[in-house]
């Protein structure tokens, strides 16, 4: 299997490297999305670093980019990233890094990498059909059907992220009402994190409830971090029990920085949807840690690359 320089780009950083398979050959120091002030400014910070890679590993063959929001996966497009402000225009990434690298480039949501590598090499191998849900800033989905990655008439299918837990919810960017990741995305767990320490008279900063501190207070026993895992989990179990009466999925596949706190969040989840399926269709649900864990994006990303480069992408 070829080489090929990975992009799992992120909210708050950009991660790149190159991987072979499923090994990572090569990690670069992650760019931080912030920092970059428009879309050219991040195309250009991420071509430094493939160059840079490149000198260090010249077998790369491609390159694998996983963008979060809107992409056309055919047309090498990003029409915007939701999470970034300053993208909110329609850009020809593929082309641009192609023009600039000298390589092959494939673009797709960061969250079809997620599942790609899962699919084809970690919780879901031998598969046909897989829901993916990678927990981070945003909720992203991918979506495996009769062994085929979900595309859709638009090239942007499982926009899981955006779809509503609440018909009166909270308002997301595109006008829909209730979207789960205006309750579960990163910043949202931290919000609800310093709300409930405030109502018990506890003075919580926002970086003081990032999903790791969380978690060690909720196994250190702290009643506060416990309840916010199984608030979270039941919004979560919403979206699933959705997908389990959508189209029963062979397993549901859970990447991302909340789901590496395991048994806290995966006991709850495992109550909520026994409570809220039809017997046959829990029966059948499996709820699977994402084997990858935060290296599912790259790795997808760089698999995708390969799998283009050889003829055989699905």
């Amino acid at each position: 299997m070829k080489a090929a320089i990975a992009v799992d780009f992120g909210g708050t950083s950009i991660k790149m490297g190159v991987t072979q398979g499923t090994t990572i050959l090569k990690k670069a120091a992650p760019l931080p999305t912030a920092a970059y002030d428009s879309p050219s400014a991040i195309i250009q910070a991420m071509c430094a670093t493939a160059r840079e890679l490149l000198q260090q590993c010249p077998q790369a063959a491609a390159v694998g980019l996983g963008m979060p929001g809107w992409t056309d996966f055919h047309r090498g497009v990003l029409y915007q990233l939701t999470n970034v402000a300053v993208w909110d225009h329609e850009v020809p990434v593929r082309d641009i890094m192609q023009q600039e690298l000298g390589l092959p480039v494939v673009l797709d949501n960061d969250a079809n990498c997620m599942a790609y590598a899962e699919w084809k090499a970690g919780a879901g191998i031998g598969k046909q059909s897989l829901a993916c849900l990678t927990l981070g800033t945003g909720i992203g989905g991918g979506i495996i059907i009769h062994d085929r990655m979900l595309r859709g008439l638009t090239v942007s299918a499982a926009e899981l992220g955006q779809t509503s837990i609440y018909w009166k919810g909270r308002p997301g960017p595109f006008g829909n009402k209730g979207a789960i990741e205006e309750y579960i995305g990163n910043n949202e767990f931290a919000a609800a994190a310093v709300a409930a320490y405030r109502k018990a008279g506890i003075r919580r900063r926002t970086e003081d409830c990032a999903p790791h501190i969380l978690e060690k207070a909720a196994r250190s026993g702290c009643p506060i971090a416990q309840g916010l895992y199984i608030d979270f989990a039941e919004k979560l179990a919403t979206l699933i029990m959705n997908l389990m009466y959508a189209f029963v999925p062979e397993a549901v596949i859970i990447g991302g920085g909340v789901a590496r706190a395991g048994d806290l969040l995966f006991e709850p989840l495992e109550r909520a949807l026994k409570a809220s399926l039809f017997p046959v269709h829990y029966a059948a649900l499996q709820l699977l840690p994402a084997h990858f864990g935060a290296d599912s994006g790259l790795i997808g990303a760089g698999l995708m690359a390969s799998d283009y480069v050889e003829g055989k992408l699905s």
